[in-house]
C-alpha cells in the first residue's frame, strides 16, 4: 500500500475516533468531569509509559527534559490539554455536544489568527474574510444564547494554544505526551485521593464494566494521537486540514441526531456562517497549495533545461 494512502487511513481513523468520543463519554455520565479527567490523565500516563518502554523512547524523553526551550512548552501544553479534556468531558455529560463541535470547527481559524499574533505571519484577503465571518457567527450565537458560547471558546483557545506550544516544543507524539501526562499526573492522583477520602469517588460503584471503561480512557486517548502522528508524516497539510473536519462534523451529528440537542433557526444560522467561513478558508488554502506546487514544478523544469 502506498505511504500516502496509508497516511490517509491513519488520519481518517484518528479523526473518526475523536468524532465518536461523545458516545464514549456519555457512557461515563455517573462520574463528574474532574474525576474522569483525573483518571484519563493517569491511565494515559500508564499507556504512554508502556509505549515508551516498548518502543525504547527513553533517550528522546530525556533529551526533551534536558532542553528548557522544549521542556517548558510541553509543561504549558499539559495544562492546556487538561483544560481542553476537562471542558469537553463536562460539556458532553451536560448535553452540550453541539457546542463542543462548534469549538473544534472554529479551532483551525483561531490557529491561523495565532499565527498572525504570535508568529507574525501575514494573512491573505480571503483568510481575513473567513475570520470575519466566523466572528459574526460567534456574535450571533452569543446573542441567541444570551451569553457567549463558553464551552466552544474554551475548547478553541485551549486546543489552539496547545497546538502552538507543541509546535514550539517540536516533540514527537509519544515523547511529548509522556512529559505532558507526567506533568499533571500528581494533580490527577491528588484529585482521586481527595475524592476518595470525601466519599465522592464513583468509578468503582457501578460494576466492573463501568470501571473497565474508565481504565480504557488511557488507551483511547493515546491511540488516536499515535494514528494522527503517523498520518502527519505521510500526507500533505492540505489533506490533514480536510481530515480535521471529520471530528466536529461527527460531534455535531451526535449532538443533533443521537442526543437530540435543540437547534433553533438562529443557531442553524450561526453554524451555517461558521461552515461558510471554513469553506472560504479551505478553498483559499487549496488554491494556495496548487499555486505553490505549480511554481515548484516550473522551477524544477527551468533548472532541468
Amino acid at each position: 500500500m502506498p505511504e500516502q494512502r496509508r497516511g490517509f487511513i491513519y488520519g481518517f481513523a484518528a479523526y473518526l475516533i475523536w468524532g465518536l468520543f461523545p458516545l464514549y463519554w456519555r457512557l461515563l455520565d455517573h462520574s463528574g468531569a474532574i474525576e474522569l479527567l483525573a483518571h484519563r490523565v493517569l491511565w494515559s500516563l500508564v499507556t504512554i509509559a508502556i509505549l515508551v518502554v516498548v518502543l525504547r523512547k527513553f533517550g528522546q524523553v530525556k533529551a526533551l527534559l534536558r532542553e528548557p526551550r522544549r521542556r517548558w512548552p510541553l509543561i504549558a501544553a499539559a495544562f492546556l490539554i487538561s483544560a481542553n479534556w476537562g471542558t469537553y468531558i463536562w460539556a458532553v455529560n451536560h448535553g452540550r455536544v453541539v457546542e463542543t463541535s462548534l469549538g473544534y470547527f472554529i479551532t483551525p481559524l483561531f490557529t491561523v489568527l495565532l499565527g498572525v499574533v504570535v508568529l507574525k505571519e501575514r494573512l491573505r484577503s480571503l483568510q481575513w474574510v473567513a475570520l470575519a465571518v466566523a466572528f459574526v457567527a460567534v456574535a450571533g450565537l452569543t446573542i441567541e444564547n444570551g451569553r457567549p458560547p463558553w464551552v466552544a471558546i474554551i475548547l478553541t483557545f485551549s486546543f489552539g494554544l496547545y497546538g502552538l506550544t507543541k509546535k514550539q516544543a517540536g516533540a514527537g507524539a509519544i515523547e511529548g505526551m509522556a512529559i505532558e501526562s507526567a506533568t499533571v499526573a500528581p494533580l490527577a492522583l491528588a484529585a482521586i485521593v481527595v475524592l476518595g477520602t470525601q466519599g465522592e469517588s464513583t468509578v468503582t460503584h457501578h460494576g466492573a464494566g463501568y470501571l473497565t471503561l474508565v481504565l480504557l480512557t488511557g488507551p483511547i486517548t493515546a491511540v488516536p494521537l499515535l494514528l494522527f502522528g503517523a498520518s502527519a508524516t505521510r500526507v500533505s497539510m492540505t489533506t490533514l486540514g480536510l481530515l480535521n473536519y471529520i471530528a466536529p462534523i461527527m460531534q455535531f451529528v451526535c449532538g443533533v441526531l443521537v442526543f437530540h440537542e435543540e437547534m433553533s433557526p438562529m443557531r442553524w444560522a450561526g453554524f451555517g456562517l461558521v461552515w461558510l467561513a471554513l469553506v472560504i478558508f479551505t478553498l483559499d488554502s487549496m488554491n494556495r497549495r496548487r499555486r505553490t506546487i505549480a511554481i515548484e514544478r516550473a522551477a524544477v523544469t527551468a533548472s532541468a533545461v
